[in-house]
């Protein structure tokens, strides 16, 4: 049997992908993960922003299972503050690196912490 990609080699989605699903621009994107837009397309680079895409599309994935439907967790992860951060939003905490906060918080509320 030949080898299989791990998950975690395969990539998770593509540049265009993940900017429609999640409701960004691609400069946002950039932002949000730290590498520039303009080299999104060099080989070298996929690798990294598939490595920094991996925890936002798990975030993602549980708020849209949370909101029923990818456009109401695009406009969560933009719009809706996050009890205890200050009015910062999701985007706003990813974009200071604290994803696994965010991905915390949502654990949190899938167990009815803030029911």
């Amino acid at each position: 049997m030949p080898n299989q990609p791990s998950d975690s080699t395969k990539p998770v989605l593509s540049v265009s992908e993940i900017t429609a699903r999640f409701g960004i621009t691609q400069t946002e994107l950039a932002h949000l993960t730290g590498v520039d837009h303009r080299t999104f397309s060099k080989n070298e680079v996929k690798r990294k922003l598939d490595e920094a895409v991996r925890p936002l599309a798990r975030l993602f994935t549980m708020a849209s299972k949370m909101t029923g439907s990818d456009e109401q967790a695009a406009l969560w992860f933009k719009h809706k503050p996050i009890p205890g951060w200050a009015g910062k939003t999701a985007f706003d905490l990813v974009s200071e690196r604290k994803a696994d906060q965010v991905l915390a918080y949502l654990e949190a509320v899938q167990l009815g912490a803030y029911s």
